[in-house]
């Protein structure tokens, strides 16, 4: 009975180690993963996506590879520009791996591999631009390293997507000089924004005071032409007054001596009222009245019937 017991429990013990052993042969390969997959340390096959069952013992997954995009910064290296100028300039790699084979049997460390090349790269490029070139020519700088590193990483499976400069740092010197230059040149646009503004302000002032001259002078010349027009009106209007005063008197007159004619009065009485008639329209404002012959020698005959009167 004791021995049928330890034959059980031995063969239990062998089902289950068949089964772990069973078990860890399935392999499940994730999302934007691969499996590098050797028999007998030789390069057997790449596994993708899925799941996968290897023969125990004899063979292995060798590496796992991610084939996401991934991101490396670095960090800054020493770089001597044309112009002989020391600065530090990190960069940062994104890079995918296209081929496990190839990035797994391709060179050793490859993210060390991608760093030093990078390093080596990023010196070559800088050394043939000076300075000023260095600070404004980053995307031709960008586009260089990429190129470069595509080609040689090719070899090792990985494809380099972009290479960005993250930070140029240049001496604290050269960084002092530069920021001095920076302050020059903003207090120079400021002080030509100010004087483009003063100009701009005067001119605009010197156009208003011309305006408002042109306005005043024809506000002027208006108030003129009305003054003279209200003085022509009045001139008309007082000449048309007295023009229409002497008809009056001229018709009153000529009717007074019609009734005197028609009542059967002389020759002398009508050239009286005459006389009369004329010392009326004179009213004192003529300066010159011309008085016929006949009413001169009638004037004189009163004159001296008055003057024997008085004696």
């Amino acid at each position: 009975m004791m021995g049928f017991l330890m034959g059980f429990t031995g063969f239990i013990v062998l089902v289950i180690m068949i089964l772990i052993i069973l078990a860890s042969c399935v392999k499940i390969v994730p999302q934007a993963q691969a499996m590098v997959v050797e028999r007998l340390g030789a390069y057997k096959a790449t596994w993708s996506v899925g799941l996968h069952v290897k023969a125990p013992f004899i063979d292995r997954v060798a590496k796992r590879v991610i084939l996401k995009e991934q991101v490396v910064d670095f960090a800054p290296q020493p770089v001597i520009t044309k112009d002989n100028v020391t600065m530090r300039i990190d960069t940062v790699v994104f890079f995918q791996i296209t081929d496990p084979k190839l990035f797994t049997y391709g060179v050793e460390n490859p993210i060390m591999a991608i760093e030093n090349l990078t390093a080596t790269t990023l010196r070559n490029i800088i050394g043939d631009l000076e300075l000023d070139q260095t600070l404004t020519s980053r995307e031709t700088i960008n586009t260089k390293m990429r190129a470069s590193l595509d080609v040689a990483t090719d070899p090792w499976g990985i494809k380099v997507n972009r290479v960005e400069l993250k930070n140029i740092i240049p001496p604290a010197a050269i960084q002092d000089a530069m920021e001095k230059q920076m302050k020059a040149e903003r207090e120079r646009r400021e002080a030509i924004l100010r004087a483009e503004g003063e100009k701009k302000s005067t001119i605009l002032v010197a156009e208003g005071k011309k305006e408002s001259a042109i306005l005043d002078a024809e506000a002027d010349k208006q108030s003129a032409i009305l003054r003279a027009e209200a003085e022509k009106e009045k001139r008309i209007k007082e000449a048309e007054g007295q023009a229409e005063a002497i008809l009056k008197i001229q018709q009153a007159t000529a009717e007074g001596i019609r009734y005197i004619k028609e009542a059967g009065a002389d020759d002398a009485v009508l050239q009286l009222k005459g006389l009369e008639a004329f010392a009326k329209a004179a009213d004192g404002k003529a300066t010159k009245i011309i008085i016929p012959s006949e009413l001169q020698s009638l004037a004189g005959l009163v004159a001296s019937v008055k003057e024997l009167a008085k004696d």
